[in-house]
């Protein structure tokens, strides 16, 4: 995948920077290197959602793309919503999960999400790093936004126990998916596809288009999943097109 040259990118007000190489998060033994748009401040939501079609995410404040010298692992992918039809183990999750009540709350510290979110690393990505958060590390990557973001959090509807936390981006043409986390202790739960259908419905009531999940990686398991819903599109030589089936 070939990426548009920064300086053809119609943002007058931004600047690019290449940030130096560092290791690879998803791919071992391999350097990455990112494009970052600065300065952050200036970036509204109109803004970020044209940057997100050229194939930028958010990590913070700060937006960026990959732009690895030698590598074109990471794709950007997006779900068009009014075509997207739930297989048979995605619609499991929906009979098993749908009794989870959605509520959304402001963008601000809550230590139960933050316990859930280092029980969430500790189990799903221990050695990562983020294992290690401390609580202005976690509000700096989750609660900092310049933009419309949306804190959603899933309970049991009974208990109130808190199952999922999902943090997404309002667009002008969809919603961008920036972070889920989840209880990484119930046997059998499908919790982050839940998380991914629940959008993909908010997606359809509000009448937008696409649901932007990030990068798929087909040779990283933990990114590969995003190509079972299906469609799906990739940002491939500068243009959206379908992703083939069974790239997962």
């Amino acid at each position: 995948m070939s990426h548009p040259d920064a300086a053809r990118l119609p943002f007058s007000l931004l600047q690019f920077h290449r940030t130096d190489t560092y290791p690879c998060s998803y791919l071992p033994d391999r350097q990455a290197r990112s494009l970052v748009a600065i300065p952050p401040g200036l970036i509204d939501s109109a803004l970020y959602s044209r940057l997100v079609r050229h194939g930028f995410r958010r990590s913070g404040p700060f937006s960026y793309r990959p732009d690895c010298t030698s590598c074109r692992a990471c794709v950007p992918a997006r779900i068009p919503v009014q075509r997207f039809v739930p297989n048979r183990s995605q619609q499991r999750s929906l009979r098993r999960h749908g009794t989870l009540m959605a509520t959304e709350r402001p963008l601000t510290y809550n230590e139960t999400h933050y316990a859930l979110y280092r029980r969430y690393q500790h189990a799903r990505h221990p050695g990562g790093g983020m294992d290690q958060s401390d609580p202005d590390q976690y509000a700096e990557f989750i609660l900092q936004s310049h933009i419309d973001t949306r804190l959603i959090e899933f309970c049991e509807p009974e208990s109130g126990t808190l199952r999922i936390v999902s943090l997404i981006d309002r667009l002008d043409d969809g919603l961008s998916s920036v972070y889920t986390f989840f209880d990484p202790d119930i046997a059998g739960a499908s919790f982050g596809t839940y998380s991914i259908l629940w959008q993909i419905t908010r997606c359809a009531t509000l009448g937008l288009p696409y649901l932007y999940l990030g990068y798929w990686i087909k040779e990283c398991r933990k990114m590969a999943y995003k190509a079972g819903f299906q469609p799906i599109e990739g940002l491939i030589d500068g243009l959206w097109q379908p992703l083939p089936q069974g790239q997962s």
